[in-house]
C-alpha cells in the first residue's frame, strides 16, 4: 500500500492519495477497509476510489458525487489495470464546486507520477 499524505490542499481541504495492486472487487473493498483502519482516514470526509479489473471497472464516490468516475477515466487513460487508487479528502469548510474534480485529478496525477518514479 502506497500512501501519499498531504498530496495537496485547496481552500482548507486537504487531500491524500493511496493505491496498490488488487485483483478483485473483494480485494478492492479490503484495501479501502485496511486504509480506514487508520483513524485519520476513517475520519476523512471522503475516500473515493476506482479500479479497473478484468471483469469490469469498479468505483465508489463515498459522497463526493462523480469523483470515482474521474479516477476511473484516468486509470483508463493510463491503461492501469488491477491497481486501486483512493483519493481521500478532509473538508476544510469551503465548498470547492467544480474545482473538486480538478483536485481529484491533481491527486491522481501526483500518485501516478510517484508510481512511475518509484
Amino acid at each position: 500500500m502506497r500512501i501519499i499524505d498531504k498530496a495537496l490542499s485547496d481552500r482548507g481541504s486537504t487531500y491524500a492519495v493511496s493505491g496498490g495492486p488488487v485483483d478483485s472487487a473483494d480485494a478492492a473493498k479490503a484495501f479501502v477497509k485496511t486504509l480506514c483502519r487508520n483513524k485519520k482516514f476513517a475520519k476523512a470526509t471522503h475516500n473515493t476510489w476506482a479500479v479497473l479489473l478484468p471483469d469490469g471497472p469498479l468505483k465508489n464516490d463515498d459522497g463526493e458525487s462523480g469523483a470515482g468516475m474521474v479516477i476511473l477515466r484516468m486509470l483508463e487513460r493510463e491503461g492501469l489495470t488491477g491497481h486501486i487508487i483512493v483519493v481521500t479528502r478532509w473538508f476544510g469548510g469551503t465548498k470547492l464546486g467544480g474545482d473538486r474534480f480538478r483536485r481529484v485529478q491533481d491527486a491522481v496525477r501526483v500518485y501516478l507520477d510517484d508510481l512511475g518514479a518509484g
